[in-house]
């Protein structure tokens, strides 16, 4: 079975740059680490290998520094990867970035499982996997919490559903989504680290792409745009009363009512 995971490089820390004029974050140089959700997916694939076996190959988007998440999940035991890179692919939304991991998940192999994280933890908008899959024409299916039956055509799955766990069959080639705590994540070998240190790691542009139509991509390819940015208002005004607590309660009840609270 050939397995592609989904992987990204998100902020290590909530304390991010904005570009004011695209209003899109600034990686380069910023402090990253591996989105957290794509380490229940990671651990999935290689959970699916163990027992079924095949191959894992990951896929990420971003700058070049995105490179060090592939080189982590070589760390966990992925056997191979793959870098979407290219300045024209700043600034996409979330169509734009479905879009384009779509055409790099085409040009990078074919692939009978898809695994993507929940979501991340900088854009949180838990859209992309199942728009991925609409673009390669495949079934999905999000918030899997449990693997059931992994078979040569097809999966069994438990997927969180807000009242009520659901099983289903999906045919193969999919995509799942999973949730997390599907699997508690192993932790990166330093073995793995030095045996794959000379690995390779393919690296797409756009001109590698079988569409290479640039408004297809980046910011030319996003109907969603951030108009403004700005950081939110502090509000640090305090009052102090040390009045007896009869007169306390009377002031208090005055200016819950003058704040609109009551």
């Amino acid at each position: 079975m050939n397995i592609l995971v989904c992987i990204k490089q998100v902020p290590a820390s909530s304390k991010v740059e904005v570009d004011p004029v695209t209003g899109v974050i600034k990686r380069d140089g910023a402090s990253c680490k591996m989105n957290p959700y794509d380490l229940y997916a990671l651990e999935t694939a290689f959970r699916i290998r163990e027992a079924a076996g095949g191959t894992i190959h990951v896929i990420s988007m971003g700058p070049g520094q995105a490179a060090d998440v592939i080189r982590e999940a070589f760390a966990m035991g992925a056997d191979g990867g793959t870098l979407v890179s290219d300045r024209r692919f700043g600034g996409a939304d979330v169509l734009a970035t479905s879009y384009t991991l779509a055409q790099g998940i085409r040009a990078a192999g074919d692939f009978d499982l898809i695994l993507c994280g929940k979501q991340t933890t900088d854009g949180d908008t838990a859209q992309v996997g199942s728009e991925i899959a609409e673009w390669l024409g495949i079934p999905s299916v999000a918030n899997v919490r449990e693997i059931r039956e992994v078979t040569d055509e097809d999966l069994t799955i438990a997927m969180d559903l807000p009242e009520e766990i659901e099983i289903a069959r999906v045919q193969m080639p999919c995509l799942l989504a999973v949730d997390k705590d599907i699997f508690m994540p192993r932790l990166p070998s330093y073995v793995r680290k030095k045996a794959a240190a000379g690995r390779k790691i393919q690296v797409l542009s756009l001109d590698d792409m079988e569409d290479k139509d640039p408004s297809h991509y980046g910011l030319n390819g996003s109907p969603t745009q951030v108009v403004r940015i700005f950081p939110p208002d502090v509000n640090d005004e305090k009052e102090t009363w040390t009045e007896p607590g009869d007169i306390m309660a009377a002031h208090l009840t005055e200016k819950l009512a003058e704040l609109k609270f009551i």
